[in-house]
């Protein structure tokens, strides 16, 4: 099916067309979003993922920036979360249970494990519908998806939105929207794994990071957090000036080493409301890439667990460490941690985050 223009904002264009089926026989919509910066963006309707982000470096050569793969089967599969909206609940509930209203709710995990972004058959995996949108500039995709009560274990019928919009300036604005007819937890983000270098090219070892946050939270051998936040002063956590990457995976910190010699962790973001949190970069081609968000919490992970054989898009194999993923989200684990900021929703309210990806080139 040819790509057809479905809307513009005289500057940012958006089209479509269908890239792949699924078994059961439905299309799967890919949207392309460009805007004259060379910034330019492909959401899948499966799994409302971010497919493809195309950024230029210092030179004006754009690159896609994003992990990720054209099979069904890979989609479905070990790639399942490559640039996909993830809930119900995004990150960990220890010991898939957590209590609410009275009761325990049980949500889908594997046995003695924890629920992992949203049970075994989450929003990953989920087929969207979409339609093109815009805003002022801005334009772009909004895709729904109705979670039914019960999904994966998860209380309440939950209505979800999450929309893409990418402005003349090539900022591309994440958006996400819930509500539930009964109470429920909510905890959304996005799982893309950025590689500024481009997609199958290397690792990000040489990237530099930069978070806003004096604290972080520790974890078990299980990825959960143990206890109160920790300060990041004298750890490798502390990355309130930008670091290499490299500098920090590869420290003998039992942290470290526990996420399986790399980033799996939640930093405590500092500030409130929506603000700058993160910067990463890439010296040798310019890119970076700035993090902003209304979120408390930003999960940090170094894909340490990529072995060589997922391929990409690019036909390259994915080794460790080549992307890290930055997902705005509130904390692990919090249903069951009343000390942490709650994501409790209840009938009458409105679930709302935003979190904003900007391409700048030095």
């Amino acid at each position: 099916m040819p790509r057809e223009a479905l809307t513009s904002t005289g500057e940012v264009t958006v089209s479509q067309n269908v890239t792949a089926t699924l078994p059961d026989g439905r299309p799967v919509t890919n949207w392309t979003i460009a805007s004259p910066r060379g910034v330019s963006a492909e959401v899948l309707g499966l799994g409302a993922r971010l497919q493809a982000l195309y950024a230029p470096d210092r030179n004006g050569v754009p690159a896609n920036v994003v992990l990720g793969c054209d099979g069904v089967e890979d989609l479905l599969g070990e790639a399942v979360y490559l640039g996909a909206t993830v809930g119900r609940y995004a990150n960990r509930i220890a010991g898939g249970e957590f209590p609410l209203g009275g009761t325990t709710h049980r949500v889908a995990a594997p046995p003695g494990g924890h629920a992992l972004h949203g049970g075994t058959d989450g929003f990953a995996s989920r087929l969207w519908d979409g339609v093109a949108v815009r805003a002022g500039r801005r334009a772009g995709v909004r895709l729904r998806l109705h979670s039914p009560d019960g999904d994966q274990g998860f209380p309440g019928a939950l209505t979800v939105e999450v929309t893409y919009l990418l402005d003349p300036a090539g900022e591309l604005w994440i958006g996400y929207r819930a509500a539930t007819d009964a109470p429920t937890v909510v905890n959304l983000t996005n799982h893309a794994y950025f590689n500024l270098a481009g997609e199958g090219n290397g690792t990000v070892l040489d990237h530099l990071l930069r978070v806003e946050a004096g604290g972080y939270l520790p974890v078990d051998s299980g990825l959960i957090p143990v206890g109160p936040v920790a300060p990041v002063d004298g750890t490798p956590f502390d990355l309130r000036e930008a670091r290499r990457i490299g500098n920090r995976v590869v420290e003998g910190n039992r942290q470290i080493l526990r996420a399986g010699t790399g980033f799996d962790h939640n930093w405590v973001l500092d500030g409130n409301g929506f603000r700058q949190v993160a910067t990463l970069s890439h010296p040798a081609s310019g890119r970076r890439l700035d993090c902003l968000t209304t979120e408390p919490g930003i999960q940090v992970y170094t894909g340490n667990h990529f072995d060589g054989t997922l391929i990409g898009r690019s036909g390259r194999p994915y080794g460790a460490y080549a992307g890290v993923a930055l997902e705005t989200q509130h904390f692990p684990d919090s249903p069951n941690r009343p000390e942490y900021p709650s994501t409790v929703l209840r009938p009458g309210e409105e679930f709302r985050s935003m979190t904003v990806y900007r391409f700048s080139a030095e």
